[in-house]
């Protein structure tokens, strides 16, 4: 007797269905459209002259200017803030990636008393917000006489970075094969060359990922820096935006190209790189 044919799964079904698939890229470019149009109508501004801005704000720019771009860019000290926030961005990510690679490795591989309450502690981090500890934050920072200081920024930068990052090398490294660290162990490497030659190096898409995930994040950070960094010619680029509250509050066009400039790189940065962060953030999920 001839077996009945197996059915298909019902997710297989609707994936041949024309019209779940019309309906699905429906509501992917719906979602697209409300997520890249502020993008979009930012940019515009900053290229569109002042009277077709006031006139239809949400209009195509019949010519395109620079000029707001280039006022922007010297009004907000984008110049001097764009070195700033390069040097921020390598040693707070270079930091968190550091610290976050030891840590994540012996809260995942080794076994020691107290590993988990430690780790849940480092994940207080994550969930408590920098508003909830900016004033603590800030008579710690004075009081350790750095105020004045690029250190202002650097140590607590790295300080609020540890929380994800240890949690996210944490998952890469529980998912590693503990069998080629014993075998290394065997072969009489110790637990540093271990970390070192053979686990760091398998760990590589998570700390590719968790350095993308940095960069952008103290690229864009406001309110840390607002707080903490007291001097002018210290401060990051997101803080250029603060030159336009004033002057030029009613500008839109000058307040939309100083956003532009800030945000601009870090939209590129992540257009480039989307398909290694997703990649990473998949693989830490599944091997967590």
């Amino acid at each position: 007797m001839t077996a009945p044919p197996a059915r298909r799964p019902r997710t297989t079904r609707l994936r041949r269905n024309p019209v779940w698939n019309i309906l699905r890229y429906v509501v992917l470019f719906f979602a697209l459209a409300v997520f890249a149009m502020p993008l979009i109508w930012m940019v515009l501004a900053a290229v569109k002259p002042a009277t077709e801005l006031a006139q239809d704000p949400f209009a195509f720019p019949h010519d395109i200017e620079l000029g707001n771009l280039i006022e922007a860019w010297k009004v907000g000290r984008y110049g001097t803030y764009l070195g700033n926030t390069l040097f921020y961005c390598l040693a707070i990510v270079v930091g968190v990636t550091l610290l976050s690679c030891l840590g994540g490795y012996a809260f995942g591989v080794l076994e020691f008393p107290g590993r988990d309450a430690l780790f849940a502690v480092f994940l207080i981090g994550v969930v408590v917000p920098f508003q909830a500890v900016m004033i603590p934050s800030y008579y710690l920072v004075s009081d350790l006489g750095i105020l004045g200081t690029y250190w202002a920024y650097i140590l607590p930068g790295i300080a609020f970075g540890l929380g994800f990052g240890m949690f996210m090398m944490r998952a890469f490294f529980r998912g590693l094969p503990r069998e080629i660290a014993s075998a290394a162990r065997l072969d009489g490497a110790n637990e540093w060359q271990v970390f070192r030659r053979v686990m760091l190096p398998m760990a590589w898409p998570g700390l590719i990922t968790l350095t993308i995930f940095q960069f952008m994040f103290t690229w864009k950070t406001f309110l840390l820096p607002l707080v903490l960094v007291q001097e002018e010619s210290k401060r990051p680029i997101s803080l250029g935006i603060t030159f336009f509250f004033g002057r030029y509050s009613s500008d839109l066009g000058m307040i939309a190209a100083g956003v532009t400039i800030s945000s601009l790189p870090m939209v590129v940065v992540y257009l480039l790189l989307q398909r290694r962060i997703t990649e990473g953030i998949t693989q830490g999920a599944v091997k967590g």
